[in-house]
């Protein structure tokens, strides 16, 4: 069973600039698909970045050039660097992992999600 933990998550001024981590353990996470998430209140959980096993990346609009996601196989880490900070992006911040298993059978999909971590910006 793999665990996700974020962290790096606080309290920072608008223009500001913040990274988290989401460390893993019980697995290598090599073969996942990692996402970022996030989750204001009152609002629906939505997809803020994604970089899968081989390294493609992909970023929400409201990202999009403020955001960076990488990750690190070796240490199984996952980093969200986020600069440029603007108050509509205080909310919880998860980590995701996804991997799926094909077999001749089916295709048997594992999801993983962190407990995630308070990211707040004032204005």
């Amino acid at each position: 069973q793999v665990q996700l933990v974020e962290s790096g998550g606080g309290l920072v001024q608008a223009g500001g600039s913040l990274t988290l981590s989401c460390a893993a353990s019980g697995g290598s996470l090599g073969s996942f698909t990692m996402y970022w998430y996030r989750q204001a209140p009152g609002k629906q959980r939505e997809l803020v970045a994604s970089i899968t096993s081989g390294g493609t990346i992909s970023y929400a609009d409201s990202a999009e050039g403020r955001f960076t996601i990488s990750r690190d196989n070796a240490q199984n880490l996952m980093y969200l660097q986020m600069n440029s900070l603007k108050p509509e992006d205080t909310a919880v911040y998860y980590c995701n992992a996804k991997v799926q298993v094909a077999t001749i059978e089916r295709v048997t999909e594992f999801e993983y999600w962190g407990q995630g971590t308070q990211v707040t910006v004032s204005s």
